[in-house]
């Protein structure tokens, strides 16, 4: 049996998955199994997948039902105790799993290990910002008040034991739209984190991906299904509270206020930041331009602060 089974979610990356892959196999750690989901790509992805001839990939293609669908597809194959994705535009440095092999032998009480990720714009590269004081090389972290700036569990950085899909559930495919950060949520109110500092894993994307990852946020339903446990979980609600902004600022720029008006009045406010609190007061010409300032500040390496 593998100690990894690495899932892959396949559709439409055909100038991408080459390379994916390449990091994959080249990785210092080698007792895994590779699971590819192919989505029903009408690309060239199968083609390019299937060049690559090596006895711990397995391959399948399903019907196209989304990422959500093809991640528990791969859950329910994997032969493996340790369950990592990686997204099939994504790539991992070549130590990942070795690191990550480590720390599970270190902290063998924990279920959940993640590690920082480096970004990449047209301009520049540079490490991704997280919301944790740094006292050492991992840190036992809670989910919701380390992920207050960038979200320390990445689809493509992570690493799950088997068992905690069985006690938070697997990915929800009716959710289209950040239907990792469900899931992580769900996770979070199980589990601790081990968070690695070490750079393990870069995320790739150009000025037209980071406007469009500004709109890419919880749908409604999300916030619905967690009503009652953000009642009583003071840091899932300032974790909630937190993306409400991000949606009533959302709202205000697609010009619908009783939406705005929805989500800012379900916010408590000692949960979010003074700079939150007046960004919601402009209006949305306004807003805007600082949409404009926040992708040319990610392009020259200086983050995505703007709005967190």
């Amino acid at each position: 049996m593998p100690f990894f089974s690495i899932i892959i979610p396949l559709y439409n990356k055909e100038n991408f998955i080459e390379n994916t892959l390449k990091s994959v196999l080249n990785q210092s750690f080698t007792d895994f199994e590779v699971i590819i989901i192919n989505d029903e790509s009408t690309d060239a992805s199968e083609q390019k997948a299937k060049q690559f001839i090596d006895p711990r990939i397995r391959y399948f293609l399903k019907e196209n039902q989304g990422v959500s669908s093809a991640r528990n597809y791969g859950i329910n194959l994997a032969k493996a105790e340790h369950i990592t994705f990686i997204d099939a535009d994504d790539y991992w440095f070549p130590t990942f799993l070795e690191e990550m092999f480590n720390n599970i032998n270190r902290y063998s009480e924990l279920k959940v290990f993640s590690a920082a990720i480096e970004v990449e714009t047209s301009k520049k590269v540079f490490p991704s910002s997280y919301s944790i004081v740094k006292t050492g090389d991992c840190e036992i972290i809670n989910y919701f008040s380390a992920s207050m700036k960038e979200s320390v569990i990445w689809t493509s950085c992570a690493v799950f034991h088997k068992s905690v899909f069985n006690e938070s559930g697997i990915f929800d495919p009716n959710i289209k739209i950040s239907e990792d950060t469900d899931l992580w949520i769900r996770i979070g109110l199980n589990y601790q984190v081990l968070f690695s500092w070490k750079i393990l894993a870069r995320y790739v994307y150009d000025s037209k991906s980071i406007s469009r990852n500004f709109n890419y946020i919880m749908e409604e339903s999300t916030f619905m299904k967690y009503y009652n446990q953000e009642k009583e979980n003071k840091l899932l609600k300032k974790f909630l509270d937190n993306n409400r902004f991000s949606m009533a600022i959302k709202s205000k720029l697609n010009g619908d206020y009783p939406a705005f008006r929805k989500y800012s009045r379900a916010i408590h406010f000692e949960n979010i930041s003074l700079k939150k609190r007046i960004l919601l007061l402009l209006p949305s010409f306004i807003l805007k331009e600082l949409i404009f300032l926040k992708i040319f500040l990610t392009n020259i390496g200086l983050g995505t602060s703007i709005f967190k």
